[in-house]
């Protein structure tokens, strides 16, 4: 069976880029942005696809549209096996929360454990159901036996299929995944006698084994433990490794477990700090103020994402900001950062070292850590949390990282969607030790707070560009040794009290070109609901972080309008796309 786990790619060089290279065409073409001496843009939208076009040259644009296509599902890794999509449906259902968990109904049950046994008997040559696949599919079973509510505990038909199928699956599924079904022996009856009995290969294995036998018993583990599990899993030395030091069904079983027992801090936190050292003390940018994004690393597919502009309009006026990420993540599978620079001709393979040399230039300001570089253990496990179809407890601790630290004032955003993860994300910033934190709930679950008026019959829960935070009020003295003194808050923010007109959220459908599109426009000055999205981030984000300038909201608002009206954001991420493939 082939592996899951990711192998790392080629980093990116400048001997093949196209970047720079103007063509002839490029040079005489009309439309090419024209930058009056006071550095304002003349034509909007018009001169924001003219000043792409200008700096990369129309051969770049071409050769863009062949490397790296306009929709976000064609940035997922080549070589990766596809999930077997009847089992993948069924995980969606039972591999969640004690009360989002759907049990299948018994048609359902018989079709998911009838496609199992073929598989694993070898009829399913073009779709087989993979190691990691059943490893998350028993592990969610085994949970709610254990331990979920009655609602969510297997129903008649689930038993009555399982009863059926378990003992022709006994004789064909490996040993760790029999293991997986019934780790004590108290769910299959004579069947389930595998599970008390087995511990593993290697050492390794046999510490995964130990802890799994915790989590899908409903238990959760230690901070010490948590780290200890990673460390030997994903060890960095071993990316390059034929085959994984464990099964992946374990692992599988485990991260997905972890996850359906709902975390708690201390596993949070072992999951997010467990690699902090890999690549050593993280550089010091020599610069003021830095705010680390945390964007929902699997991207939107639905609504503009405003992050990267954002970015270009803080940097204008010395709030650098590190965005990280991946090129392609699943679930959603939807438009990041990192597809969009790379549509446009970007670097964006760069080391933290590089990423801290952009930060400090003044003529961007701003940088994109891919996962790949920053910490390729976890990236090595993209193709895994494919097949476990559900989020793992990394989608909300690899949120909260620092791969470039500041000699200045440091901040972090993150994005959240569901109940129950807001309260951790700020724990996991507290515990960075920066000066403020915020985290958002945008629009997707991603930070893009909205203009759009919110309706009287939106659903109940947490609205939509809810925000809560922490900041170090400006007379306090941050100390790492000391303590640091906070001040809190929590607030929805109503655009149209801010003076914005209630707009639709432009749609992007999982067009990178479009977000693209959306995006270049509004830094080329065109007004219109993603200019005001884009300004409403930038000001709300240096507002409720505390940045300097930024007490009053309106004069944040309008640093944000000059930042873009100026021509000054547009041209520093033009400026990015060149400088990426300059820095050492």
């Amino acid at each position: 069976m082939n592996s899951l786990l990711l192998r790392p790619l080629p980093s990116a060089t400048t001997s093949g880029s196209l970047v720079g290279r103007v063509s002839p065409a490029a040079q005489r073409r009309p439309g090419a942005v024209a930058w009056p001496r006071d550095g304002r843009c003349r034509r909007g939208g018009v001169a924001a696809a003219g000043a792409w076009m200008e700096e990369a040259g129309t051969a770049v644009l071409e050769e863009a549209v062949r490397r790296n296509p306009a929709l976000s599902e064609s940035y997922r890794p080549a070589g990766l096996p596809r999930p077997n999509g009847t089992v993948l449906e069924a995980q969606g259902r039972v591999c969640t929360g004690p009360e989002q968990t759907r049990p299948l109904g018994e048609e359902q049950a018989m079709r998911v454990l009838d496609t199992i046994l073929r598989s694993a008997t070898g009829e399913l040559k073009d779709e087989p159901v993979s190691s990691a696949q059943l490893g998350a599919f028993f592990a969610g079973m085994t949970i709610r036996a254990n331990c979920f509510p009655e609602a969510t505990q297997w129903s008649e038909g689930e038993r009555r299929a399982m009863s059926l199928f378990w003992p022709h699956l006994v004789h064909v599924l490996p040993p760790e995944v029999k293991f997986i079904a019934d780790p004590e022996g108290t769910i299959m009856g004579a069947n389930g006698l595998t599970g008390p009995r087995y511990i593993g290969q290697g050492t390794a294995e046999m510490r995964l084994v130990g802890a799994l036998r915790e989590v899908l018993a409903g238990g959760h583990l230690g901070y010490e433990e948590i780290q200890c599990v990673l460390k030997d899993v994903l060890p960095f030395g071993s990316m390059g490794a034929s085959s994984p030091s464990v099964s992946e069904a374990l692992l599988a079983a485990f991260l997905i477990g972890q996850r359906m027992n709902r975390e708690t801090d201390r596993e949070l936190k072992g999951y997010c700090l467990a690699f902090d050292d890999e690549l050593g003390p993280p550089p010091i940018a020599d610069v003021n103020s830095l705010t680390h994004y945390g964007e929902p690393y699997d991207g939107n597919t639905r609504f503009f994402r405003s992050t990267l502009f954002v970015a270009a309009v803080r940097a204008c006026y010395g709030e650098a900001c590190l965005l990280h990420g991946v090129e392609w993540m699943p679930p959603k599978g939807g438009i990041t950062e990192g597809q969009m620079l790379k549509f446009m001709g970007a670097n964006t393979h760069l080391s933290p070292t590089q990423a801290k040399t952009l930060l400090e230039d003044k003529d961007t300001g701003f940088a994109y850590l891919n996962l790949q570089e920053a910490c390729p253990p976890l990236y090595s496990i993209i193709g895994l949390r494919e097949h476990i179809k559900k989020r793992p407890p990394l989608a909300t601790s690899e949120k909260v990282q620092q791969f470039v630290r500041a000699r200045g004032r440091e901040s972090m955003v993150a994005g959240f969607y569901h109940v129950g993860y807001e309260d951790p994300l700020l724990m996991l910033m507290r515990r960075r030790t920066v000066h403020a934190g915020l985290v958002v709930k945008g629009e997707e679950g991603a930070l893009s707070l909205t203009t759009k008026e919110r309706s009287a019959h939106a659903s109940k829960g947490i609205p939509v560009n809810h925000c809560s935070g922490f900041r170090t009020p400006s007379s306090a003295n941050f100390s790492e040794t000391d303590g640091i003194s906070r001040e809190s808050f929590r607030v929805a923010v109503n655009a149209q009290e801010l003076g914005f007109k209630s707009t639709e959220t432009p749609r992007t459908d999982k067009s990178v070109l479009k977000n693209l599109e959306l995006g270049l426009s509004a830094l080329g000055g065109d007004k219109g609901p993603a200019y005001d999205r884009i300004v409403l981030n930038a000001a709300m984000a240096d507002h409720l972080l505390g940045c300097s300038g930024a007490q009053d909201i309106n004069s944040a608002l309008d640093r944000a309008r000059e930042a873009i009206d100026s021509g000054n954001a547009l041209r520093r991420l033009m400026n990015y796309i060149k400088i990426s493939h300059k820095v050492s």
